[in-house]
């Protein structure tokens, strides 16, 4: 092993490590903030590397939601100590920490991308990722049948079962975290009271983050868009799965912008998790 490598500390970071992580991620062009990095550490565990003088050089959070999937995010590595291999070795301690038997996922970078398919992760999927500097509210939306309301403890169960079923997996204790982190959240209803769809919103350093959204359909995710947009005024950032393009047309006719399209990540697993084309809008690229 490098000698350099072996004077540098592989470890879980903590709350302290805070300010660290975000003078590194910032170094990436990415926005990560103090509320989203401990929704991140209390949904699962970052680890990273620290030179000799304890500042740390690299990161890689997995976030594992149920004894099949976990989900990689954060890879990054301080530009100065880029070659040695340390964004393979962080992901790898991640993959590491969870069950032989567990799926990763991530979306990679372009510069990630090589990485990660030597370590045997391949593409399965894409995520389109759209800017908003100012929303264009256009068109109407017919809500006769359905009653939108800001989100309560009493609709945890259901939210909770309509995200399973449209991501794929149980992810019980990121929600409850990122809604106590969200700034808006709101559930659809139908005349029986069944719950249709819901949102959150997260307020970043740069933009309001728009996700997830879950909707029975295009509509009612553009409908959750509209309420969750109408109060605030700003700057917005939405990823979208593949699929949607009836919703993704939607964006763009209001102002959105897509500016890449990253790919999804799979490791251990030649397919994704089964899911019901109800996704709309990820919670963020750490999450999925």
């Amino acid at each position: 092993m490098n000698l350099k490598i072996k004077e540098m500390n592989l470890t879980k970071l903590e709350i302290d490590d805070i300010p660290g992580l975000i003078e590194l991620t910032a170094s990436m062009g990415w926005d990560y903030d103090t509320d989203e990095l401990k929704t991140i550490m209390s949904s699962g565990i970052i680890y990273g590397h620290k030179n000799e003088d304890g500042k740390i050089i690299s990161s890689a959070a997995i976030v594992e939601y149920d004894s099949k999937l976990a989900w990689i995010g954060i890879v990054s590595v301080n530009e100065e100590y880029r070659g040695l291999g340390l964004g393979r070795i962080v992901t790898q301690k991640c993959i590491e920490s969870v069950s032989n038997n567990v799926t990763s996922m991530l979306i990679a970078t372009e510069e990630g991308k090589p990485m990660y398919e030597k370590m045997g992760f391949v593409t399965r999927d894409c995520i389109h990722k759209f800017l908003c500097d100012q929303y264009v509210f256009k068109g109407t939306v017919n809500v006769s049948n359905y009653s939108i309301m800001p989100m309560e403890k009493k609709d945890l169960t259901q939210v909770l079962k309509i995200d399973k079923d449209a991501f794929g997996v149980d992810r019980k204790n990121l929600l409850i975290n990122r809604i106590a982190q969200s700034k808006d959240s709101l559930v659809v209803k139908n005349i029986d009271g069944e719950i249709i769809g819901y949102g959150l919103t997260v307020l970043g350093p740069v933009n309001l983050i728009l996700g997830p959204i879950v909707a029975n359909n295009p509509e009612t995710a553009t409908l959750i868009l509209n309420h969750l947009i109408k109060s605030y005024e700003g700057k917005y950032r939405i990823d979208v799965p593949s699929g949607n393009e009836k919703f993704m047309s939607y964006l763009k006719e209001r102002g959105f912008v897509q500016v890449s399209q990253p790919p999804i990540m799979i490791n251990n697993s030649m397919q994704l998790p089964p899911r019901n084309n109800t996704y709309f809008g990820i919670v963020a690229q750490a999450f999925g």
